[in-house]
This record gives C-alpha cells, sequence and structure tokens, in this order.
C-alpha cells in the first residue's frame, strides 16, 4: 500500500511502526471527574512534571551547544507557565471541566486563536500550545515516554511534539511520519537536525497504522509503503545500500578542490549556527565558513551575551576554519527570530519590520559590543563582517563608521585586534541586488541569501503552505537578480558567494558557475554532493545564456535536468 505524503528530510528509511498515542477520546470518555480541588491537584503536579522533563531536555541540548534545539524547547517552557493558559485550564476545572479535558480546551482555544492571526511564525506555534497540552495531558493519563530499545523504528503519529523527537537517537529512530505538520514546525527542525529521515501530511491515512508493521519511507519522492511486499522490500533494501555507498562515496571527497573540468574552483564553505558546528563541516571538506549565524549566540538566554562571551563564540570556529575565511554575520535577530529581552513588540509583518541591521544602528550598544568581540576574534584566523538586510546606501557607510568607532575603542584600551577585516553585505532583498553595482564600491564582497531574496522578490511568505507552490529559486526573475548581483561584484573587482538554500540544489550549480559565483555555503552534509556536480562540470557560457531566454520555472529544472544529464553521459563515454 503506497501513501504521498511530504518529504523534508530526504533518505531512505526501513523499520517498523511505533505509533505514539496523541488521540485521548477513549481515556477522556473513561475518565471519572473527582471533585475540582482533586482535578486541579492533578494538573498541578502535571504540570509540575511536564516543566521538569523540559528541563531536562533543555539541559542536554545546552550540553551538546544544539542552540536551535534550546530555543526551541525553552518556547514550550516558557507556555506551559503561561499564565493565561493556566487560569483558563483552572477556570475550566472551577466549572466541572476534568483536569485532562480542562487542558484540552484550554490549549486547543489558545491555538486556533493564534491560527486565526495573519502572522506566519504565530500561526505556526499554534502547533506548539497543542503539542504542550498534549504533554499536559498524558502526564495526567500517567502515559509515558514512548521507549526506543531497539534499532529500525519509524516513529508515528498525527503530530509528534518537537520534545519527544529531541529525546530520539537517530541510531534507533529511523524514520518519523506525521499525518500533519510542515516543513517549518519545531518537529520537523529538529528532526532534520538530527537527520532522521521525515515525512510529513498524509493525512487520515496515518489512522492505518499499527506498532509492529512493517514500513519504507521514501523521503526523496515523500512517500512511503505500508506492508511492503518481498519485491518492495528487496529493491529498497538495495536502493539503501547504494544510498550507505553513496554517503561512503560523497566523504571521500572531502579533501579534493571543488574545481570544474576547465579549471575554475569554487570555495565550498559552510553554514553554521553554533561554534560546534565546525567540528562536523570539516569531516565533510568545507574550506571555511561562509556564514556564522550569530543570532544563535542571543538566544536560549535570558539577557545580551557579553563581549567575552562572544568573543569566545568567534575565537573557536576562527581557530578550527585554520586560515580560512570565516564570514561572521551581524546579528540577524527580529523576523521569525524574536528575543525576549529584547522589547521587539507585536509587529504585524515581522519579516518587513525592525529586524537584523535596522536594530543594529538603532542599538549601537548591542551592535559595537558584537564587533569588539568579532576584531578580538580576527587575531586568530582570517575572518570577514557580514551585514544583514541591507537595503540602501546610507546603512552600509553608518555601520561602517560603528566597526571603525569599535576597533578604535579596542586600539585605545590595548586590546589585540585585526584592522583588515573584510566587509560585506548580505544581499537578500531586491533593492540590495538592483543598487549591487552601486553598493560594491563601498564593500569587499556580496553574499547573496537566496531564502530572503526569495521570498522578497515574489512576495511569497515562505513559511505559508498555501502559497509554498510559489516560492521557488529557479523564478526568472531571481536567476536575473542573482546574475545581476554577480556581473556588478566582479566589474568592481569584488567576489560574490551565494550562502541560501539554493546553494546546496545541484541542479543550480551550472548556472553558478557560468555567472563566476566564487563560494557556495550550505549545511555540511551538502558539501560533498556539490563538489561532484561542480567536478562533473565544464562552462561554456551557453547554458546561463539559455536559461535567461526561459520564463518558467519548470522549464528551466528541465532544461538544467538535462544538461547535467548530458554532461554524466559525454563524461562516461569519454
Amino acid at each position: 500500500m503506497k501513501i504521498i505524503g511530504k518529504n523534508v528530510v530526504e533518505g531512505i528509511a526501513i523499520g517498523t511502526v511505533q505509533y505514539i498515542q496523541d488521540s485521548f477520546e477513549e481515556l477522556l470518555q473513561e475518565y471519572g471527574v473527582d471533585d475540582p480541588q482533586y482535578e486541579k491537584l492533578k494538573y498541578e503536579k502535571a504540570l509540575s512534571e511536564a516543566v521538569m522533563q523540559l528541563k531536562v531536555i533543555v539541559s542536554k541540548a545546552k550540553e551538546a551547544n544544539n542552540n536551535e534545539q534550546v530555543q526551541i524547547m525553552e518556547a514550550h517552557l516558557f507556555m506551559l507557565q503561561d499564565p493565561m493558559l493556566d487560569d483558563r485550564i483552572n477556570q475550566l476545572i472551577e466549572l466541572g471541566e476534568s483536569a485532562p479535558k480542562a487542558v484540552m480546551k484550554a490549549s486547543d482555544e489558545m491555538a486556533n486563536m493564534l491560527g486565526s492571526l495573519e502572522d506566519a511564525y504565530l500561526r505556526e506555534r499554534a502547533a506548539d500550545v497543542k503539542d504542550v497540552g498534549k504533554r499536559l495531558i498524558r502526564r495526567i493519563f500517567g502515559i509515558e515516554e514512548p521507549k526506543i530499545d531497539r534499532e529500525g523504528i519509524i516513529l508515528c503519529g498525527e503530530d509528534i511534539e518537537p520534545s519527544l523527537i529531541a529525546n530520539l537517537s537517530s541510531d534507533c529512530v529511523s524514520g518519523i511520519i506525521m499525518g500533519n505538520g510542515s516543513s517549518t514546525s519545531h518537529a520537523v527542525i529538529i528532526a532534520k537536525a538530527k537527520g532522521i529521515v521525515t515525512i510529513v501530511g498524509i493525512g487520515t491515512a496515518i489512522n492505518d497504522f499499527e506498532n509492529g508493521t512493517e514500513v519504507i519511507i521514501d523521503g526523496y519522492e515523500g512517500s512511503l509503503i505500508l506492508k511492503p511486499s518481498i519485491e518492495e522490500m528487496k529493491l529498497y533494501q538495495e536502493r539503501h545500500e547504494i544510498e550507505k555507498q553513496k554517503k561512503a562515496y560523497y566523504l571521500s571527497l572531502s579533501e579534493l578542490p571543488a574545481v570544474t573540468k576547465d579549471g575554475f574552483n569554487v570555495t565550498l564553505a559552510a553554514n553554521i549556527g553554533n561554534p560546534k558546528d565546525i567540528d562536523d563541516a570539516l569531516k565533510f571538506g568545507c574550506r571555511g565558513v561562509g556564514l556564522y549565524r550569530t543570532e544563535f549566540i542571543f538566544m536560549g538566554k535570558k539577557q545580551l551575551p557579553t563581549e567575552d562571551e562572544q568573543f569566545l563564540a568567534y575565537k573557536y570556529v576562527v581557530e578550527k576554519a585554520n586560515g580560512q575565511l570565516c564570514v561572521i554575520r551581524t546579528m540577524d535577530i527580529g523576523g521569525d527570530k524574536p528575543l525576549d529581552y529584547l522589547s521587539i513588540g507585536k509587529e504585524e509583518n515581522p519579516f518587513l519590520g525592525w529586524r537584523a541591521i535596522r536594530i543594529c544602528l538603532e542599538r549601537t550598544d548591542i551592535f559595537i559590543t558584537q564587533i569588539k568581540a568579532i576584531l578580538r576574534a580576527s587575531v586568530y584566523g582570517k575572518v570577514a563582517i557580514m551585514l544583514p538586510m541591507i537595503i540602501n546606501f546610507e546603512e552600509i557607510v553608518q555601520a561602517k563608521a560603528l566597526i571603525k568607532r569599535a576597533s578604535n575603542e579596542l586600539t585605545q584600551s590595548s586590546i589585540a585586534h585585526a584592522n583588515n577585516v573584510q566587509i560585506g553585505i548580505m544581499v537578500e532583498t531586491p533593492a540590495a541586488a538592483i543598487m549591487a553595482s552601486v553598493y560594491a564600491k563601498e564593500v569587499d564582497f556580496f553574499s547573496i541569501g537566496t531564502n530572503d531574496l526569495v521570498q522578497y522578490t515574489l512576495a511569497v511568505d515562505r513559511g505559508n503552505q498555501k502559497v509554498s507552490y510559489l516560492y521557488d529559486h529557479f523564478n526568472i526573475a531571481v536567476i536575473h537578480l542573482i546574475a545581476q548581483v554577480s556581473e556588478a561584484a566582479h566589474a568592481n573587482g569584488k567576489w560574490v558567494g551565494v550562502c541560501g538554500e539554493m546553494a546546496s540544489d545541484p541542479l543550480a550549480v551550472p548556472l553558478f558557475l557560468e555567472m563566476g559565483i566564487d563560494e557556495l555555503s550550505m549545511s555540511a552534509p551538502s558539501i560533498p554532493k556539490i563538489k561532484e556536480a561542480i567536478r562533473n562540470c565544464r562552462r561554456d557560457g551557453e547554458i546561463l545564456k539559455h536559461v535567461l531566454t526561459l520564463t518558467e520555472a519548470s522549464k528551466i529544472r528541465e532544461f538544467l535536468s538535462g544538461t547535467i544529464l548530458a554532461n554524466n553521459i559525454n563524461d562516461t563515454i569519454n
């Protein structure tokens, strides 16, 4: 039986189903309601246990330097202890509801309220409120966390709480299947970080799953086979073995240069979010860091990190880069990454609001502290500073003046720092792309952030599933802008990189090569795949020329797929 869903973490997974209980209807019907005071005690006990569970998860995530997971789990802790949710639960109990029913009603009410908002980020958090409610209900009923004590488990559920996935071992759990979920949900973010093959959105078909049933997940096409035949099992076991061999082959490329058949060399760098990420990135053969997302240093904390705290975080990565360039982006806070201790306030559209460089130029105390830490770390290797969300020339000038001020203050205090740090901007708005020829005279490099560039160019909220089909980095308008930025950079003797998701798409490699893109930066596991694509390419200028005459993204993908296939066939013949 084949079921189609949406692939969110690629790969092949083969195993047996372990179903996560997330429907409590039968238990609620059998539940006998006690005196309201006793129901409140049961709720308070469950709340205390749930808080303790999440604190343990947060502690483990901090030990592992998994800042993204820390942020998500701390958000769940905050929701658990939300006074508004607590008041509503107690109010419902006083009105005669049982503790579990009160929790379910209160969390559903809050989730429905968030789900009705226009803001995509807040809509996505509606699922988190429901997850918190389920955790409380499990504690009231005494349902223990699932025990994963053997290999080859395929975890299944309508929705699976991020905290459950955070506690999983990827050695035992081969895959995850969810009836609901989206590519931007917190559960999926954590699954991606663990590299667990995941598909979501299979709907009511999830109800056909039973514990112990054999299942195959094809995370490439977003499908699964329930109760596979002997022939299907044999086929996917062979594919799984090929996949493992492919991964081993990719790792063997780590020391080879990313150079085309006609001798064009591309720097393949890593995107990282916390200092320890550099350790794994080096195993995949990264040549430096193309995007150090420093906002994760600011998250999961109760107050702003000090200059010394930031210095140590930057120094670790710069030293590990071993002389290769480390591009450190100044904090890109705001948008989908708010901070509790930085009063941004509610914004109707945070992606268009007070974020990134706009905060830095207003809160110069925060910006200068970060710049000082970066300049101090630059003594230990090769560093570049990258400014996010630039939309006008004045922002570049103001930022450079503040960087100079920070340098002067370090000099006055006799603190060692470098004076030759490159300063560049992240091109992620149409404004920056259109004015690239002007900005190139003021900066040392460009790095094109395709995630936001696509979103802002196409006016498509990348987190909104209703319009997700429109979000495509092969939209011809986006390709024209990238080509324009690359041309402007090279015309002014500056280098240009790409650091968004498009950088890790093998189909885009021929385009980037013919544009003369100097650096591609991506998540570390993608580096060998892109290196192989580069080493199989030869530039002739005709691919980009033809693509720029096309108007449909589907036609562009079709043409690029054919081009890559033709190159591979020619290489085999020769």
